[in-house]
């Protein structure tokens, strides 16, 4: 399994997926850069989760907060005690530090050095506004996106007209001081989170906490992750944070064993009644504290499952040309909507001026309506399988034929089927075939 892990790595920055953040000057640690392709993935899967959220389901609202915020947020939500910290071990011998948690045995991993006792470290990250670098200046760089909207949960109320229950959706950067990141962008300083927070009377937060368990494993689902690769996890009471009433994890089955992608918790009415006591603001709705369901997503650790789970060999290649195929092929079998690339337009032969003029011409005709990539370089059958290395989902082969009848081929990636069509008729047969 961690030979497949290599492979997801060496893909993904072979093919513009994910890149290592500051490569030129030796990295950065457990910083990862999103290449062309990785960003509209990306995009496309945050694009899935606000249609989800703001179109498919009822009575939510989106917000955007700033990352900044006032450091007394950090205090009121207890993520500047010790509940927000993990147990810090260092070796006596070479000195690098690990989490006490992710340790096997008591000795140093690197070395097999005596490690120290474990300490609190907390995993806010530290910055400073202004010119002064001192104690007054010092603030956070935002550990989740939630508090942003508990903050401003009366503007959005009172600014929206809003009647319980309802939710607030919001996609962004969140910042933590991770002391051993790993597992390449499963767990980095740096990540983004799609969080929704759904306002309830009490009486009906376990109702909802069920509907959101289930909306969320749906949304894997219908995105193409494998039923096989998901489960629920109920965490124990003894692991859950100092916030959570109940909490359950989704969890995929990643080469490094099954691990969270998104959490589904209970917060009672701790966020809202916190605030209202350290702010002085009151955050009640007509006389009480609502209770928030909170449904909490990687970004970037759903980017990472979907990309495994579509990662797929083809022994001996999957191509119908007549060439010989003799290595491995890779394919991407992404979910319509979160592939990158949709269209790729081939010119069968790139040394004929008349395929390549043509070619250029359907490129133009589909640019504007879907993401497309033109590619001439390399054998027809090397440009097939590069375009499946990127889970690009048509090939369109502009050939001799091309040129009397102004047609091309169309080769559908999962089937390898390939049809003929009308050149006129290309921009409503893909859409018809990408809605369905």
């Amino acid at each position: 399994m961690e030979d497949l892990m290599q492979k997801i790595v060496s893909l993904a920055k072979r093919r513009g997926f994910i890149f290592p953040n500051s490569e030129i000057y030796g990295g950065f640690g457990s910083s990862y850069d999103f290449g062309p392709l990785g960003a509209e993935m990306k995009n496309n899967i945050k694009n899935a989760w606000r249609r989800e959220m703001l179109q498919s389901q009822d009575n939510i609202v989106g917000l955007d907060s700033a990352i900044i915020m006032n450091p007394k947020i950090w205090q009121a939500s207890g993520h500047l005690s010790a509940g927000f910290s993990d147990e810090l071990v260092e070796c006596k011998k070479c000195h690098h530090r690990f989490r006490k948690d992710f340790l096997e045995r008591d000795k140093c991993p690197e070395c097999g050095g005596e490690l120290t006792d474990s300490k609190k470290f907390n995993l806010m990250m530290k910055t400073f506004v202004g010119s002064l670098e001192d104690e007054a200046a010092m603030t956070f760089l935002r550990a989740e996106t939630c508090q942003g909207i508990y903050v401003n949960f009366d503007n959005i109320v009172n600014s929206m007209r809003l009647k319980l229950p309802f939710g607030v959706a919001q996609i962004g950067k969140s910042f933590r001081n991770e002391i051993t990141p790993k597992d390449f962008i499963y767990r980095t300083r740096e990540f983004e989170q799609m969080e929704m927070q759904w306002f309830c009377e009490p009486k009906s937060a376990d109702e909802y906490f069920e509907y959101w368990k289930e909306q969320r494993m749906k949304w894997y689902l219908n995105l193409g992750v494998k039923k096989d690769n998901l489960r629920f996890r109920e965490v124990a009471k003894e692991e859950l944070a100092h916030y959570a009433k109940r909490a359950a994890d989704i969890e995929y089955k990643f080469p490094f064993g099954w691990k969270e992608i998104e959490g589904i918790h209970n917060r009672g009415d701790w966020d809202l009644s916190n605030h209202s006591k350290c702010s002085g603001k009151e955050l009640k709705y007509e006389g009480y504290y609502p209770y928030i369901i909170e449904t909490s997503g990687g970004a970037d650790r759903g980017f990472l499952a979907f990309l495994i789970d579509a990662y797929e060999e083809v022994k001996g290649g999957r191509t119908e040309t007549t060439e010989a195929v003799k290595e491995v092929e890779v394919m991407l079998k992404l979910h319509r909507s979160l592939a990158p690339v949709k269209v790729a337009i081939l010119p069968l032969l790139k040394n004929k001026p008349e395929l390549v003029k043509k070619a250029k011409e359907v490129y133009e005709l589909l640019k504007p309506h879907f993401i497309c990539q033109y590619d001439e370089a390399g054998s027809i059958g090397r440009r097939y399988r590069r375009q499946d290395e990127t889970g690009t989902l048509f090939c369109l082969t502009v050939d001799f034929d091309s040129l009397e009848n102004n047609d091309l081929t169309i080769r559908d990636r999962d089937s390898m089927k390939q049809e003929r069509v009308k050149i006129e008729n290309l921009v409503d047969i893909l859409k018809e075939k990408l809605e369905n």
